[in-house]
Parts: C-alpha cells; sequence; structure tokens
C-alpha cells in the first residue's frame, strides 16, 4: 500500500477523537458569532421516532446481496470517489444546511454520514432562496492526499471548490469559480499531472431550443484553485444533436485503457432522464457516442409496472479494489404513477464493460431492488438506517444533533439545544412560519419510505407559542399538526399549506396536560395525524389526507419531504 493509500486509513483512525469537536462545530459557530436565541421560553421534546415499512423491503436478503436504493429518501446527484480502500459519496442538499452531505463506506453497500462541506454558517447563505436553490449536485474527488468538492451555489454565488484532508471535515471556506457559469462541476486528474473542470453551461451563441446546454472543459490549476487557458465545448446538446436533446449534464471525466471516457446525463431530471457516454483517445476529443447509448434509464418501461423506480440518471462510475466497476446514480419510487415523495434517492449498480464500453443496464430491464453485492462487501447484510425497513429512535441524549437532522436554511441564532434539560431537545420557537424564505425554528429529517410514521413527546407549550410536528416539502406545500393553549384548554390543529394560504383542516380541543404525543403516518399519498393526550392512547385527528401536496410533481423542485419537530412564537400575531 502507497503512502497516499494509508492516509485515509490514518485520517479514519483519528476522527473518533475529533468527532465531538466537529460535531459541536455548529452550536458553537451560531453561538459566538450570531448570539443567543429569541427570548420565548423554549419547548421540551422528548424524543423522536421514525419507523419505516415499505413493501419493497420485507422480503428477506438472499446471501451477499444489497438493498436498493442505497441511501433511500432525499439523497439526490451522488458522486462517489475511492481513497485507498474507502468509497466517499457525496449528495446535493440545496437550501437545507448543514449542507452537502458526506458519506464513507468500505464495501459500497454500507454508508455512514461522517461530515458536511457546508458545516459553518459563515460559509454560505440561502435566505431569500427557495428550498430547490442552494447547492446543485457537488462532485467529490480524492487526489494526493487531499479530498476536492466541487458545486455550484444557485442564486448564492456560483461556482465553487472546496477542499479537506479528512472528508470528515472540516472543510475550507468555498473558493470561488468566478469565470465559470453553469452548474455542475467536476474535476478530472489525469494522469500526465495536469487537472481539468468540466461543466454544463450555455452552449456557444445562441441556444437552439429550450432545454439545449452544452458540455465545457477547461484547464484547472489545482495549487491555485482556479481555472486557466481556454475553454472548449466537448458535447453540445448531447449525443445526438439532431434530436434536439435536453439537459446534457452532470459530466464526469475517466480514463481506462488508454481511452478518456466522458459521462454525463441527458433528458432532465424527470421520466425521460438518462445516462450516456462517449470516448476518446484525446482529453479534448473528439468525444464519440456509444452506439447503444443510453447506457441506464427507465424511461422505456411500462409506467404502470408494480413498484417502479423512475427518473434514473446523473450518474458517477468508481473502481473497487477488485478491478470491477460501480455506479451510483440517482433515481426515484414513484406510486400513482407520477408521484413522489422521498424526492431523489441514491442507487448502486455494477458496471459491465463489453468492447471497450460501460454499460449500467441493458435496456428494457427494470432498476432492481436487490442484487449481488461486490466481492469485498463486509457487515450484515442490514443497511439500516441508510435503506430498508427500520425503527429510528432519538432520545435526544447525546450532546450534539445526530447528523441526520437538518435545518431549512442557514440558522441565524442557536433556537435548538441539548444541554438546557439533557435528555431532551429544547426549541426556542421563533416567529419565523414553515412559509418563510428564512431559518423557521423546524428540525428536518428525511421521509424514507411511501409507508412510515413519525411521533415525538413533548411538554405542551406556553401561551403564544405554537409546537409540534411538521411534515415539509418546501415553503408553499407543508402540514403543521400542533397544539395552543386556548383559555385553560389546549387546542390541537392541523394546518395545510397546498400552494396557496395556509389553512386549518381539522382541530380539536383537548385537556392540558403536561405532555403530548403527536404522530404522523404517511402510506403513498394518504397521511394521517394522531394524538395522544397523558397517555389516552392515540386518537385520529384527521385521516388519509391528500399527501401529494408533499410530492415532487406537485410541490416543484428537486427535494424530497422531511419531517420533525416544530415550534413556532406567535406572541405578537
Amino acid at each position: 500500500m502507497s503512502a497516499d493509500e494509508r492516509k485515509p486509513a490514518q485520517f479514519a483512525r483519528t476522527r473518533e477523537r475529533r468527532r465531538s469537536g466537529i460535531a459541536g462545530i455548529l452550536c458553537a459557530c451560531l453561538l459566538s458569532i450570531i448570539g443567543p436565541a429569541s427570548a420565548a421560553e423554549p419547548v421540551f421534546f422528548d424524543w423522536f421516532e421514525y419507523r419505516g415499512h415499505d413493501a419493497v423491503f420485507e422480503a428477506p436478503l438472499p446471501e451477499g446481496h444489497y438493498r436498493n436504493p442505497v441511501l433511500a429518501g432525499f439523497h439526490p446527484d451522488p458522486s462517489i470517489t475511492r481513497a485507498g480502500d474507502k468509497f466517499y459519496l457525496v449528495n446535493s442538499s440545496f437550501a437545507y444546511f448543514p449542507g452537502i452531505p458526506v458519506f464513507e463506506s468500505d464495501d459500497l453497500v454500507h454508508w455512514k454520514q461522517i461530515g458536511n462541506v457546508i458545516e459553518r454558517p459563515s460559509q454560505l447563505d440561502f435566505d431569500g432562496l427557495g428550498m430547490s436553490r442552494g447547492v446543485f449536485a457537488p462532485a467529490i474527488e480524492y487526489h494526493d492526499g487531499t479530498f476536492y468538492v466541487v458545486n455550484t451555489a444557485v442564486d448564492s454565488g456560483g461556482n465553487f471548490i472546496a477542499t479537506a484532508r479528512d472528508p470528515a471535515g472540516p472543510w475550507s471556506d468555498p473558493t470561488w469559480l468566478p469565470t465559470i457559469g453553469g452548474i455542475d462541476p467536476s474535476l478530472f486528474f489525469d494522469d500526465d499531472g495536469r487537472v481539468y473542470i468540466l461543466n454544463n453551461d450555455a452552449p456557444e451563441g445562441e441556444p437552439r431550443y429550450d432545454g439545449h446546454r452544452a458540455v465545457w472543459m477547461q484547464e484547472f490549476d489545482i495549487a491555485r484553485l482556479q481555472p486557466f487557458g481556454p475553454r472548449k465545448v466537448l458535447i453540445d446538446g448531447g449525443v445526438d444533436p439532431s434530436t434536439n436533446p435536453i439537459w446534457i449534464e452532470g459530466p464526469h471525466i475517466y480514463k481506462r485503457d488508454g481511452w478518456y471516457y466522458l459521462n454525463a446525463a441527458e433528458g432532465g431530471t424527470g421520466p425521460q432522464h438518462s445516462q450516456v457516454i462517449l470516448r476518446s483517445r484525446q482529453v479534448w476529443g473528439p468525444y464519440t457516442p456509444y452506439e447503444n447509448n443510453p447506457i441506464l434509464t427507465q424511461r422505456d418501461l411500462d409506467p404502470a409496472r408494480a413498484h417502479p423506480v423512475t427518473n434514473a440518471g446523473h450518474a458517477d462510475l468508481v473502481e473497487g479494489p477488485d478491478g470491477r466497476w460501480w455506479a451510483t446514480f440517482l433515481a426515484s419510487r414513484n406510486y400513482g404513477g407520477v408521484h413522489y415523495n422521498t424526492g431523489r434517492e441514491t442507487y448502486l449498480l455494477p458496471v459491465e464493460w463489453k468492447d471497450g464500453w460501460p454499460t449500467i443496464l441493458p435496456p428494457g430491464r427494470e432498476i432492481p431492488y436487490t442484487a449481488p453485492g461486490p466481492t469485498f462487501m463486509s457487515g450484515p447484510a442490514d443497511q439500516a438506517p441508510s435503506t430498508g425497513n427500520f425503527i429510528w429512535r432519538d432520545e435526544f441524549d447525546g450532546p450534539t444533533l445526530d447528523r441526520a437532522w437538518m435545518f431549512v436554511r442557514v440558522p441565524k441564532q442557536a433556537w435548538a439545544d441539548l444541554g438546557v434539560q439533557p435528555g431532551q431537545l429544547a426549541i426556542t420557537p421563533l416567529a419565523e412560519g414553515l412559509d418563510t424564505l428564512r431559518n423557521p425554528s423546524f428540525l428536518a429529517r428525511r421521509q424514507q419510505h411511501l409507508a412510515f410514521e413519525a411521533s415525538t413527546a413533548f411538554m405542551l407549550p406556553e401561551p403564544g407559542t405554537e409546537a409540534g410536528m411538521a411534515a415539509f416539502q418546501n415553503e408553499t406545500h407543508w402540514y403543521f399538526l400542533g397544539v395552543r393553549r386556548s383559555g385553560g384548554k389546549a387546542e390541537l390543529f392541523l394546518e395545510k399549506s397546498s400552494g396557496e394560504a395556509a389553512e386549518t383542516i381539522a382541530s380539536a380541543m383537548i385537556e392540558p396536560g403536561e405532555r403530548l404525543k403527536l404522530k404522523i403516518a404517511g402510506n403513498g399519498g394518504a397521511y394521517s395525524f394522531a394524538y395522544d393526550a397523558d397517555g389516552r392512547g392515540w386518537q385520529w385527528l384527521k385521516q388519509h389526507d391528500d399527501g401529494t401536496i408533499l410530492s415532487t410533481d406537485v410541490a416543484g423542485g428537486f427535494v424530497g419531504a422531511t419531517l420533525g419537530p416544530y415550534a413556532r412564537d406567535v406572541q405578537d400575531k
């Protein structure tokens, strides 16, 4: 093993000693930079539990197999790299914070989040942005002891690069790339020492049609972290310009057996999404498309098939230690033909090489929910809580928040605290509603299943505060199951926003005991809402409401639904 290959193992051994400090960066930065939260009384949450029970995950795994998706729930635009005997993967996170999650795996199947590229409030700001803006399609590479992530902060700065010696962090502040427009940058390190940056951008001249884009490349100075020299178009439009292909994007270059392979997505991120491959003997091209493109798609399958997986594309390739290649890519699990509340997820499939060309999945074949794993796959078949059916429970008894939790945009004050009352999450309510373009006091966890239950228990809030749980897609599409004091009683209510002004669709008066349990249950597009007041047992407040408002096709954008505790200050309203 070379010195370069030993470095990932070395920083992995030191990571556990640093983890508590790294995990506490967010809280420390918030307290030192932007000060304490508002003066409203906090709401104390005892625990939060998430249960997933999808039918496609019920069958036992055959020996040596794994489950797809490998990262269930909103984990789009995966990019992967190998460093020694470990693999590292990043995803888009858009306007959520911390941003750009970093995952680590020994075997491509079992993944653990170890950090975030955007983890300090000083790095980026998403105020004023919709949830599907922010950080798009990151690409990760490892070279000579350093990790590089290039990315686009849409409407919040443009293209940038961040670096780290340890992928768990800390990552550098963004170094901006002002001369590069467009989206989806990636790096390619050639074996002659030269480095190149690719990205999607407008074509030369005027676009001929809506969705006409091009893949550009420029040489990159890795010491200065800046591009230089002339830019050149490698692909104009797509693999067959005569058909007016749309949205050529997510480009990557790999080198194998003297060939340069240019890998890109085509067709948009909906049902027509696909992956195409081209190759050349020269890094600058010209690149010849594979005659059997696309190498991955699900657009040619019957949309009425059982448990469909759709929208497949945006693939990145990596070589395993045994010489076999693998592809990570995004796809979605649909219900009702067009709806998907779990967003775009990360899948894994082997790459087959034939006559010098890679193929991820032959035409007409469905993406499998189970598949034979790599020869180096280790550990138990269970991949929870990344995928499969499982129960995930947070007792809020750690020193810092679990990495599963996210904030909607970047917090400007420290309103979530685990130290005020150990064993409980204290949320100091802000006045921001879920419809804000800033940061509401809502803690978000991804919905990872079509069939799920999420529940929590908390102390009833003081007058002037509303508290409970939210199911959230974006600032215009959400549910809030909450409670507020009303005279000597407590009023339970369910608010719903589906693109218009929010409305209360159910309510009930309950005795104001000390504690209340709330539950949100989903099954495809049917969402139900329940409560348990002081241990009297679960009662339904509203059943089988139309939860397609949380699906991407209805709400728009690129994210999936999230769930979690929420409190808001209404004293001045």
